[in-house]
């Protein structure tokens, strides 16, 4: 099946590594040949953002929250690296509180606040409302979503009369 790979010309990756992406969202319907150019072009770019942030949406919209999670741990762990993050909540913050404009940061609090929803869908309930406070702290615009799904989270159930 030939492709048009040029049609993602801004996506930093080989010729061969958008015609899988583009083969895995051609081929939606069927999750187990889609899951295969997915998991063939991850296997390709080991460290790419731009396709483990593709790699994330595809496993959270196929509803395969597992690889998901692992998708976005991955991310988050390739910025933690690059930025030389400190492994202290209570040292990084000041940092992304400072620089949370900067494109790389808000990769990084985006993939974080996804992985909090991840693991709210998971049944970690209890990590999903740290991830999501720590990201509120720092998101005065709720730009990712976070304090949304704290308030989800801790919402009193709703009486029944």
């Amino acid at each position: 099946m030939q492709t048009d790979t040029q049609k993602f010309s801004w996506f930093n990756v080989s010729d061969d590594v958008k015609e899988l992406l583009i083969l895995a969202a051609q081929n939606w319907e069927n999750t187990e040949i889609s899951e295969n150019y997915m998991q063939q072009a991850l296997a390709k770019t080991k460290d790419n953002t731009d396709v483990l942030v593709a790699a994330y949406r595809y496993f959270y919209y196929k509803n395969n929250y597992p690889l998901a999670l692992t998708t976005a741990e991955q991310l988050i762990a390739i910025i933690e690296s690059v930025e030389k993050f400190p492994n202290n909540w209570e040292e990084l913050k000041p940092i992304l509180v400072q620089r949370h404009e900067e494109t790389q940061i808000r990769l990084y609090l985006n993939a974080y606040a996804a992985s909090g929803l991840v693991l709210a869908k998971l049944g970690e309930l209890e990590k999903a409302k740290e991830i999501s406070t720590r990201i509120k702290d720092i998101d005065d615009k709720n730009d990712f979503g976070a304090g949304i799904l704290l308030d989800i989270l801790t919402r009193p159930p709703e009486e029944d009369d």
